[in-house]
């Protein structure tokens, strides 16, 4: 595993390469492929091999063999938080006892059946912090996890509702 040195200066040397040519910051995300396997469980493939699964609860029709696609975003969402305090925390040469993210929302589950014009996506999202390290002021702690919080891409992307370009292709 990277030590904190290590991380930090990874990301020193990032940050000037981004720095020195911005162009280099810009990038096509790898894609995500998600196809139906059966019932409503699906299989999302990645580069190298990756993959991750995603099901529904039996009252609407899946099989609950796998956490729901919204379970996934809120997973997606405490893990990328996790990764960018580390990274800050790191930058600063704080060295993390211990961290703990947990993404929990609230929905209208009305919105995913279209009925009454409730919003299929969730009404909030709350993200729990917990982390500690020896000697350092809570205070410090809580400037990094802000930070972080406004670094995080996944963050991002829930709080500012990026726009999405829908393309259908048929047959």
């Amino acid at each position: 595993p990277l030590s904190e040195v290590s991380i930090s200066d990874a990301l020193a040397r990032v940050r000037t390469l981004f720095m020195d040519d911005p162009e280099r910051a810009r990038s096509v995300d790898v894609p995500a492929t998600a196809r139906i396997e059966s019932g409503l469980r699906v299989v999302v493939d990645g580069p190298n091999g990756r993959h991750a699964v995603t099901d529904m609860a039996t009252a609407i029709g899946g099989a609950a063999t796998a956490g729901s696609p919204g379970w996934l975003l809120r997973a997606a969402h405490a893990a990328c938080d996790a990764t960018v305090i580390a990274m800050c925390a790191a930058e600063e040469g704080v060295e993390l006892d211990s961290l703990e993210v947990t993404v929990d929302s609230d929905s209208d589950n009305r919105g995913l059946l279209g009925l009454d014009g409730a919003p299929a996506g969730p009404l909030v999202t709350r993200v729990r912090v917990r982390l500690t390290a020896t000697g350092v002021p809570a205070e410090r702690l809580r400037a990094i996890v802000e930070r972080a919080e406004s670094r995080s891409p996944v963050g991002h992307a829930v709080r500012n509702a990026v726009p999405v370009e829908l393309v259908v292709a048929t047959g």
